[in-house]
Formats: C-alpha cells, structure tokens, sequence
C-alpha cells in the first residue's frame, strides 16, 4: 500500500472529508485527525482505505476496515463509524460506487455454479462487511489511482479498471452480498428492492405491512430477513434514514430543522428533535451552531 500512499500524497486538492475525483463514481476520502463514533449512511460501494482505519458498529456487530481489508457494502445502510487518523498519518482512501449494471454484466460472465446467494438462503448475508485486501485488488486500485491523476487517462482507462475491481470483489471474500444483491429472486433480492423503495420514498407514510408486500413476504418473515441484512427492524432503517436526510438538508442547503423535518415526513417537531438528538448525540440547533462554526475555521 505504501506505492498508493505516495500517490494519493500527490493530489493536492484532496481536502479532509469526501473529494470528487477525475472519474465518476470514484470518490477520494481523508481525514487527518481522529473522529469519534457517529452515526453514517453509506450507499451501495466499495471503501477502500490505503491508510489509517476505521471500526464500524452495526448492531452488536464490530469490524475494522483498513490496508488490509476494503469494506463492501450492497444495499444502502445506517450504520456507526469510527475513524482513526492523525495529521502525520492521515486516514486517506477512496470509494468506488457500485453500478448495478455492471455487476449484472460481470455475474453472467462468471461461472455462478458456487452456490452462492441462492434463493431460499437460511442465513441471509449482512448488508456491509469488510473483505480480504489481496494483492490483485492492490493491483487494480493502484493502476486506478495512477490513471485518476490525468483527464485523458481517468476517461479511458479508468472505466475498465473500475470494472476491474468490481470483478475482483466478485471473487473476494464478500462475494457472496455480491451474489445475493444481483439475483432477481432470493429474499436478500426482494428485501434489497424494498431497500431503494423505502431510500425514494422516505418521506411517506410507509408501514411494515405494505413493505412486506412489495418484498412479496409474509409480515413475519420480511421483519425477519429485513433484520438479518440491516441489523435494524423496517421502522428502525426508516427513521435512521429520515433523520440522515434531514440532516444533510440542514448543513448543506441551510434549511431550519422544522422544515427538514416535514420534508423527511415527520409530523411533529418535538418528535424529531427528540430523535435526532437521541441518534446524533446534538440537538439539531446544536449540529448547526458547530456546523457554522466549522466553516468559519
């Protein structure tokens, strides 16, 4: 990993927090002081830490990513991350999102006679976790960092080695979220539909019953397998989502929280202050006052 922290040193607009890179869909990421555990939604992709780490909460569930394991996460999913990083050594990194599309190409290429993800599967495959950082996969985001330093090459090469590490994640060791994710049957398949269902149309009034239906399951079991992916129960995810985007349009579009609320689909303020304060640890007046105060810095 050493060769790709030499090269990440070399951009220089890369500021602390997400950066867009050359090629859509790839992002760099750096931190350069340690932050504590707090909540964090991350969509369907591959995180990639070439230096420092990070420990994500996911129920009674911990684990670490860094240069030795990327984290594959294939439905979007609320989760607790803390990250580990000094001005010395900075936590520096990249995220590669997933394109459905590609994933599909790349399974009907490959020989799916595994067993994996098939339908009826007894324990259903979480939604997030870390895999084996080996050395093909070194390879692929290297050449993918090297090409991201030039227009012409992040526009030519950059989509082939994307593709690249997608397929090496396909044959790593959470290949089989992979798997499940892609079939269009299977309960992970139908509780992930339900997934992107509940990410567009957080702000209605959606209830546990008409989700199940969309997943085609029973109420009992689509409580169930919803829990074995997310670690959440359906209102639980929801809630977690709906304070995340009310959070995101009060620090980036400076809306005051009682109309965020509402935008997400809460219907009482007291509620959501109670609620946001409960989940981010800061009453939304207070996540303001230190976002403010963090941009005057």
């Amino acid at each position: 990993m050493a060769k790709m922290v030499e090269l990440l040193r070399n951009f220089p607009d890369i500021e602390d927090g997400p950066s867009p890179s050359r090629l859509h869909g790839v992002l760099f990421f750096k931190e350069t002081r340690p932050l504590p555990r707090k909540p964090m939604v991350y969509d369907p992709g591959l995180c990639i830490v070439v230096q420092g780490h990070k420990i994500g909460y996911l129920g009674d569930r911990k684990f670490r990513y860094d240069a030795n394991q990327y984290l594959v996460t294939s439905v979007t999913m609320p989760f607790e991350c803390e990250t580990f990083a000094t001005p010395k050594e900075p936590l520096r990194g990249l995220y590669i999102d997933i394109d459905m599309g590609q994933l599909h190409d790349l399974i009907g290429r490959i020989d799916t006679q595994t067993g994996i993800g098939k339908g009826g599967e007894r324990i259903l495959p979480r939604g997030i976790g870390p895999a084996v950082m080996d050395e093909e996969m070194v390879d692929a985001t290297t050449r993918l960092v090297k090409c991201l330093r030039s227009e012409t090459e992040a526009q030519i090469l950059g989509p082939g080695i994307v593709r690249e590490i997608l397929y090496r994640a396909l044959r790593g060791t959470q290949a089989p979220v992979l798997y499940s994710l892609a079939l269009h049957s299977g309960t992970f398949s139908q509780v992930a539909r339900v997934l992107k269902v509940m990410q567009s149309d957080y702000a209605g009034k959606l209830d546990v019953e008409q989700l199940a239906k969309m997943a085609h399951l029973s109420v009992s079991a689509f409580h169930r397998a919803f829990k074995e992916i997310t670690s959440d129960s359906p209102l639980q995810y929801l809630k977690k989502i709906r304070l995340t985007k009310a959070r995101d349009l009060m620090i980036q579009e400076s809306i005051k929280a009682n109309i965020a609320a509402d935008k997400v689909g809460y219907e009482s303020a007291s509620q959501f202050s109670r609620e946001f304060k409960r989940y981010f640890g800061q009453s939304p007046a207070e996540m303001m006052r230190e976002s403010r105060s963090m941009e005057m810095r």
